[in-house]
């Protein structure tokens, strides 16, 4: 399996899914569950021997196959707002409040794919809001004329 596209799995999963109905869902749900399991036993057994490394923590959470699985999980080591900030890094957006209820507050130009960004990040996010930035001067200043 080291030579397959992970992504043309995760496709081809959803077809089958769609094909198999209920009975399918619950298959899909049982291994899944059974998957997790071993990816916490794995990443105990790596704690345990001082292997689980900062640095190895970063490597698996900044790898998109990895990082994916464990968020399904319930295991991926940064929380929501760092998993956002670092997904919009470099947008010109930035990270005001993620709320109680989900809805993560951006200031900035909203960048085209953003929603995506943030979602594949940390699909518990349940909105986006962006606020324009503030103006480095004020727009009725425009209209004032100094004292001479």
């Amino acid at each position: 399996m080291a030579g397959t596209d992970w992504r043309e799995s995760a496709a081809r999963i959803d077809t089958l899914l769609a094909a198999a109905g209920d009975t399918g869902e619950e298959l899909v749900r049982t291994v899944a569950d059974l998957y997790g399991a071993g990816l916490e036993r794995m990443l105990d057994l790596l704690y345990e021997r001082g292997a689980l490394t900062d640095a190895a923590l970063e490597a698996l959470a900044g790898d998109d196959l990895v990082a994916g699985l464990l968020l399904v999980h319930g295991l991926h080591p940064h929380d929501t707002a760092t998993r956002v900030a670092l997904a919009i890094k470099g947008t010109g957006v930035e990270l005001i409040e993620i709320t109680e209820d989900g809805l993560c507050r951006l200031r900035g130009r909203r960048p085209h794919g953003l929603e995506q960004l943030i979602e594949a990040a940390a699909p518990e996010i349940t909105g986006v809001s962006v606020e324009a930035p503030t103006p480095l001067i004020p727009v009725s200043a425009l209209f004032t004329r100094p004292a001479s």
